[in-house]
């Protein structure tokens, strides 16, 4: 199958070598001509080092390849997601899947990425979304690795499915969007959350804490929305939440490890030196949960460090001094 990978950052390039190793033709599209220049020539991207780019990948900066492609991947940033639809949505077959594997959700509107995807290509192809635990760095050294593709068309879910499943990475199916993408986006705030803590030299109970109480909230967020309580139970919640709160490679986490040793937020972005989609991601479930009525503590005193410039300690602080619960009445099992 002729596929184009939108964005040569480390995800797109990760998945765009997973899907020439399962024999597709396939050309990873940098927005920049001297980024997709320096890829030619080095045949490696800093992102993902130690990695090789073969000759047969092919490499560009024109979105022509998408006139021909049956698959085209959106793996650029969430704030990037809307521009690149629309600039390829002239361009696109009316029978191509489009596959977004980007996380997070947009400042502005609050929409899931597949629900902006779909605003601008306007009937054109079949949107799906991949998600799941799935750093770069380990999927393009071939360490094994599960996501799920969702797809309100479940056909379009299993042509993903068939397209990205090899030996190595296993895809399951879901129709529940909604769920996959809210958890995507949503485990980023708390990779954050999980960071700070670490930077504070908080420990493993702390975490703990966090990941387990902002799993409630990102499944009370998902259902209010109208995603399923079980989606957050698969690999895109609870996954993907293991592996962003407790790795190095998580950029989130990164970042929130810099903010919770007290270098400003903004440095600390700048510092990790890629996008730090939890970031954005705190104002957008912050606005959901005015929208929606839920009640969400950990994100929102993620948003008030973030955006109002409250002390990590203060936040800490005032998380920890609420009011008592009910654990049981609060689950979102």
């Amino acid at each position: 199958m002729k596929i184009t990978v939108l964005g040569s950052g480390g995800w797109g390039t990760a998945l765009a070598l997973l899907l020439l190793d399962n024999g597709n033709d396939v050309t990873l599209w940098s927005h920049r001509e001297d980024g997709a220049a320096e890829l030619r020539r080095k045949r490696e991207n800093p992102l993902l080092k130690g990695v090789a780019l073969p000759e047969t990948l092919g490499i560009s900066s024109s979105l022509e390849g998408v006139k021909e492609s049956g698959l085209v991947v959106m793996a650029v940033p969430s704030f990037a997601v809307r521009e690149t639809a629309r600039n390829i949505a002239p361009l696109l077959r009316r029978d191509a899947v489009v596959v977004s594997v980007a996380k997070g959700i947009e400042k502005d509107t609050a929409l899931c990425l597949s629900q902006v995807i779909e605003q601008e290509l306007q009937g054109k192809g079949a949107v799906a979304v991949l998600s799941g635990p799935s750093h770069a760095e380990e999927v393009g050294r071939h360490i094994p690795t599960g996501c799920v593709a969702a797809s309100r068309d479940m056909s379009a879910a299993k042509i993903v499915q068939d397209v990205f499943m090899r030996s190595r990475f296993r895809v399951y199916t879901n129709s529940d969007v909604m769920g996959v993408e809210l958890g995507a986006a949503l485990k980023n705030v708390l990779a954050l959350c999980c960071g700070v803590s670490d930077g504070m030299g908080m420990g493993d109970n702390t975490r703990a804490l966090l990941m387990t109480r902002g799993m409630t909230e990102m499944a009370r967020l998902g259902v209010a929305m109208g995603g399923r309580k079980e989606t957050f139970a698969g690999l895109s919640g609870m996954g993907d939440l293991i592996v962003t709160c407790t790795s190095m490679h998580s950029r989130n986490r990164r970042c929130g490890i810099l903010i919770g040793q007290g270098m400003p937020v903004q440095q600390a972005m700048k510092e990790v030196g890629a996008v730090v989609e939890g970031y954005f991601a705190a104002c957008s479930a912050w606005q959901l949960a005015q929208k929606t009525g839920v009640e969400m503590p950990v994100c929102e005193s993620a948003y008030a460090v973030l955006y109002e410039g409250k002390s990590v300690e203060q936040s800490l602080e005032q998380l920890l001094a609420r009011s008592k619960k009910h654990e049981v009445d609060e689950s979102w099992i």
